[in-house]
């Protein structure tokens, strides 16, 4: 196991060529389980949000929903050449046209990780290098805590 997965990387020159490659370092910004359990809170929450706005608005939310999990899977492979704030933040307005309420949930969300990354963690969130792809990390790691993974331990360590 690399020893340094999770810490200077964000300084490097070369930006990281593949999500698959970007995995190995997000989950090493997220080594301490409180971390971790945070961003399970503020991502269920932001969730939550998504399901309510979509039984209150289904055609507008659904729609603008779509539409900004297009933007993604189109942009995806942007973070290998630059950073996609641009396209996360085209993600973000598109769910806030669908309903108002996203943004709450988007609030939410950040400020639970951030209490995990300056609060616990003690390092800058990875979404200022890599904003599209920390977002779709932080949806896998609680993928992967869903199916009971990740609660406890050192996730570099195999615990």
């Amino acid at each position: 196991m690399d020893e340094n997965v999770g810490t200077v990387l964000e300084h490097s020159p070369a930006r990281i060529q593949s999500f698959s490659e970007f995995w190995p370092y997000y989950i090493g910004e997220h080594r301490k389980p409180a971390c971790r359990i945070l961003h399970f809170v503020g991502t269920s929450s932001f969730l939550c949000t998504v399901i309510a706005s979509l039984a209150l608005h289904p055609v507008r939310m659904g729609a603008c929903l779509i539409a900004g999990l297009v933007v993604g899977f189109l942009a995806r492979r942007t973070e290998a050449k630059r950073k996609a704030a641009f396209e996360a933040v085209s993600i973000a307005v598109l769910w806030i046209i669908g309903s108002p309420w996203i943004a709450a949930g988007i609030v939410g969300a950040y400020f639970c990780a951030w209490i995990g990354h300056f609060g616990v963690e003690g390092n800058r969130p990875a979404t200022f290098q890599y904003p599209l792809w920390s977002l779709f990390g932080d949806f896998k790691m609680v993928g992967c805590m869903l199916m009971g993974r990740l609660w406890s331990g050192d996730p570099l360590q195999g615990s």
